[in-house]
């Protein structure tokens, strides 16, 4: 059965109050939905919480929400740095952080560090690897995290955020724990592809983030092929849309709002579970 998730507030030149991560975390919660995420950017002129940062906030004022980055891009850390970062709020959190993580696929976010753009697949894949063994105890080169706490011993689950083309759907399915793609960032044509690709490789958790909610639209947004992947429209069309990804086998479904008053995100979630 499709779980729903929200993601978390911040950007798009939105004013967070001191209390809006806690807050909207809560009323997350309190609504019914599944999981609370966050996303990634850095110097693209609009400011984002910092993604873990937000997450171990909101780990500590909820009991029992899964707890998500969709996606983190890992080239843009010190791979033992996040290390420890990861660790502390998958701690904080008793365990309900899932690590949504990818390459980063804009160049603005590297040269805004200084950091090569090019490289940021090796640096993945070579980071990942790094993570997993310091999550384990063990050490790599100068560096130990060990003794590991118990309750955050071994990190948390991966999930690979990718293209639907992309090698690294592959090793979503084979090497991690599942697969992320963006409604936003992708399109309805290729979440199917990617979803029927990711489970024809035995893949087991598909998420799908970044699906913008706009209820007030009285036109629905185009749905083609080629047309990213919201929910801007009426509500009995965006009720038809979730159906759709249910359809096609999503296990979780993370969406954009503006608003995290309880009110409202109780009667959005009232509409996505109708859609199963």
């Amino acid at each position: 059965m499709t779980r729903f998730g929200i993601a978390l507030p911040g950007g798009g030149g939105v004013p967070l109050a001191p209390s809006g991560l806690a807050d909207a975390a809560r009323n997350i919660e309190a609504a019914g939905f599944s999981s609370a995420w966050t996303f990634d950017a850095i110097g693209r002129g609009s400011l984002l919480p910092d993604p873990l940062s937000a997450l171990a906030i909101a780990g500590t004022v909820t009991q029992q929400i899964e707890l998500g980055t969709g996606i983190l891009q890992v080239p843009l850390r010190n791979a033992v740095e996040l290390a420890q970062r990861v660790l502390t709020t998958h701690l904080t959190s008793g365990g309900r952080l899932r690590l949504g993580v990818g390459s980063g696929s804009t160049a603005g976010d590297f040269a805004a560090l200084g950091l090569d753009f090019a490289s940021r697949f090796r640096v993945l894949d070579e980071s990942l690897a790094t993570m997993r063994r310091l999550w384990a105890g063990e050490r790599v080169g100068q560096a130990s995290l060990a003794p590991v706490w118990p309750a955050a011993a071994g990190g948390p689950p991966i999930l690979i955020g990718s293209w639907a083309g992309s090698r690294w759907i592959v090793r979503a399915a084979r090497d991690f724990d599942g697969w992320v793609g963006s409604g936003a960032r992708s399109t309805w044509g290729l979440l199917r592809q990617g979803i029927v690709r990711f489970r024809e490789l035995g893949g087991k958790r598909a998420v799908v983030t970044n699906v913008v909610v706009d209820l007030d639209q009285t036109a629905p947004s185009p749905a083609g092929l080629d047309d990213p992947f919201d929910l801007k429209c009426p509500p009995e069309v965006a009720r038809e849309r979730l159906h759709h990804l249910c359809e096609l086998g999503f296990d979780d479904v993370v969406l954009v709002v503006r608003r995290h008053d309880a009110a409202y995100l109780k009667e959005l979630h009232a509409l996505a579970v109708s859609a199963r």
